[in-house]
């Protein structure tokens, strides 16, 4: 059946290239962003073909017509943007969730959230389960980011207790592809530029710190089967590769495949910086049949194609 969908935070790296999915599927579609970090250009491709609508969902709605679907993708993702404006970006996830909450209920419409694995904090248990509550520093210079997701679940799950209205969620793991900021801080894409341009790879602490990297097709893959679920399976659910990697690992396959030799420079750990991080997706496989297909050589080619012809 053909649904017109509401993606907020359409216009950045994973939204984009959600609509590009819901396209194919034949679904209308109205993308929703602020721009404070989505650009045009990732739907510059698409632009004849969906509605887009400028507006900060910390502010009340514009008048949107019928909605089957919401997807919430909308957030700051990466410390350096969610750092920026910790006050907005707060807001952004839980008084952002309140308004497409009541948008849902007043549409009667299945909603989605894009959680993440930064609920879980700096873990105490490895890997993280959905189970598992996390250990988070409420106070900390990422807590605008953890405790906001935190929060924004707290309010679906409210949601759905009391109206009755239909959600998923999802636990982001780190994703990395094609339409990521060359500037947003995060390693795959800062250790690309930076060999791409023949600089020093920065690596923070002892680079022995892990990550757990999803290509972003995947990604989206776990989105689309997650919101064909019956109504009883709600998430909390956790998206990524369980494939686990070193910050020193990481930057070695960069350098194999951008073929560039640099060096690297060591920098001290950020702040409440996780040191682990990989998750336990054996409910994606078990309620979805999914898990990643693509892993982190052939996901890091494409990637480093993608800045070649930007950087």
């Amino acid at each position: 059946m053909k649904k017109r969908i509401l993606v907020t935070g359409g216009a950045g790296f994973l939204g984009s290239h959600l609509i590009d999915r819901l396209l194919v599927q034949g679904h209308k579609i109205v993308c929703m962003d602020n721009l404070q970090t989505g650009a045009m250009d990732n739907i510059q491709h698409i632009a004849d073909k969906i509605t887009f609508i400028q507006h900060d969902i910390t502010e009340p709605l514009p008048a949107l017509g019928h909605v089957d679907e919401i997807y919430n993708l909308a957030c700051p993702a990466s410390p350096i943007h969610y750092q920026a404006n910790p006050v907005h970006t707060f807001k952004t996830s839980v008084i952002g969730a309140l308004h497409l909450l009541e948008l849902a209920k007043q549409k009667k419409a299945k909603i989605f959230q894009a959680s993440t694995s930064e609920v879980y904090g700096d873990p105490l248990v490895h890997p993280q389960p959905e189970h598992y509550w996390g250990h988070v520093n409420p106070i900390g210079i990422r807590s605008c980011y953890d405790e906001g997701k935190r929060g924004a679940e707290t309010l679906f799950f409210d949601y759905a207790r009391m109206y009755d209205i239909e959600i998923k969620i999802v636990r982001i793991f780190n994703t990395y592809g094609p339409r990521m900021d060359a500037k947003d801080g995060r390693v795959v894409s800062n250790f690309i530029v930076q060999s791409l341009q023949n600089k020093s790879l920065t690596v923070y602490g002892d680079g022995q710190q892990t990550r757990s990297f999803c290509y972003v097709d995947d990604l989206i893959e776990g989105f689309l089967r997650l919101m064909a679920t019956p109504k009883h399976i709600t998430g909390p659910m956790n998206l990524g590769n369980p494939n686990e990697f070193t910050m020193l690992e990481l930057a070695e396959k960069v350098v194999k495949w951008t073929g560039n030799t640099t060096s690297l420079q060591y920098e001290p750990l950020p702040q409440d910086d996780p040191k682990q991080r990989q998750p336990i997706i054996e409910e994606a496989k078990q309620l979805l049949n999914w898990e990643p297909k693509i892993m982190l050589d052939e996901g890091l080619q494409k990637t480093i194609a993608y800045f070649k012809e930007r950087v």
